[in-house]
């Protein structure tokens, strides 16, 4: 993911529009992150029904009013708009913590390009390799809401451990914070019990210290 923008510069919808302009600063914002290609134009009336929507899923998942910490998730508008006033108008619409490129960038164009986007608005949704998980998540959103990112969080193998729900941390005992998260039926945790079953089955000769490695490494004893 840090690749597709590592050569640009990333603009923060702050009141200052701080710039994110330094290979460090760009790392530390995208690295092991989802991230939401926001491709909309403030022509676009679709664009501007769906803003507000999008607007709240975002802040749901990461602002510290909904949730005690925020989601490894990212929110990069890509502007198509004809003109930087327009452009600057639609971004007063977006949360404050999304990024985007600058208008004078011919960079959002080729992005335009490189993910197909035929119709507007389209959320892309990447994982942290830069992978497509989703093509186009609008309708998911607006469907699911922020339960998307649950189903994005497995499909994508990310591992949120700081990530909890305010209304799940009031019910849960300081003791039990990490286990919704360490219980989900990640594919990363199936696979290592499938390894893990499968060095059982060949018994103690030879595979016997693996065995014990295995169970050491998730807090168990290997006897």
């Amino acid at each position: 993911m840090v690749d597709l923008f590592i050569d640009h510069i990333l603009v923060k919808n702050n009141k200052d529009q701080d710039e994110l302009d330094t290979e460090r600063e760009i790392v530390l914002r995208l690295q092991n992150r989802i991230l939401m290609l926001f491709f909309a134009s403030s022509a676009c009336e679709g664009c501007q029904r769906f803003a507000p929507t999008l607007k709240d899923f975002f802040k749901q998942l990461t602002d510290e009013f909904y949730v005690d910490r925020s989601a490894q998730l990212v929110l990069l508008y890509i502007s198509l708009d004809q003109s930087e006033e327009e452009q600057e108008s639609f971004l007063k619409e977006l949360p404050k913590k999304c990024l985007f490129l600058a208008f004078e960038d011919p960079y959002r164009r080729e992005l335009e390009a490189m993910f197909n986007v035929e119709e507007l608005p389209t959320v892309v949704v990447l994982r942290p390799d830069c992978s497509i998980l989703i093509p186009n998540a609008v309708e998911e959103i607006l469907c699911l809401g922020p339960d998307c990112y649950r189903n994005w969080q497995e499909a994508a193998e990310l591992i949120d451990r700081s990530f909890i729900i305010s209304e799940d941390f009031e019910q849960k005992s300081m003791r039990s914070l990490s286990d919704p998260v360490r219980r989900l039926k990640y594919k990363v945790e199936d696979e290592k019990k499938k390894k893990k079953k499968k060095k059982k089955c060949t018994g103690w000769g030879g595979g016997g210290d693996q065995d014990a490695e295995v169970d050491k490494d998730e807090g168990g004893s290997p006897f």
